[in-house]
């Protein structure tokens, strides 16, 4: 619904935080959000696809797991993230391959029963 609203697909996504309370969540989230088929985030994550150097760059951040996870401040901190990307200014977690123009945020309330998904623009 996202990517609908704001006339893009997930292809054109640069830069993603996504909401990795486990370990597992990123990759769940990667699919879901279609950035890999089903079955082929662990994959993709293996093989660097998803690090700051990859073709699809999640978690620029280091994620929930590795900022900490503030629990009702963490899609405040995804935001950050990604505005700090979209400007070029996150220093060494900036992606080097790339001036990103388009970043997506995805963030988890409660035991799931809240998604939200944000889509950025840098102008």
């Amino acid at each position: 619904q996202a990517y609908d609203m704001a006339g893009i697909s997930s292809n054109q996504v640069d830069v993603v935080e996504v909401h990795d309370c486990f370990t597992i969540a990123e990759i769940v989230a990667s699919e879901d959000l279609g950035f890999f088929a089903p079955g082929e985030g662990p994959r993709a994550a293996d093989e660097g696809r998803t690090s700051l150097s990859g073709d699809r760059p999640i978690n620029t951040s280091g994620g929930l797991k590795a900022k900490g996870h503030p629990v009702g401040a963490s899609g405040v901190a995804q935001v950050i993230e990604i505005y700090h990307q979209l400007r070029g200014e996150a220093g060494d977690r900036q992606l080097p391959s790339k001036s990103p123009e388009i970043g997506l945020t995805h963030n988890v309330g409660g035991t799931g029963g809240t998604c939200v998904v944000n889509i950025f623009r840098r102008n």
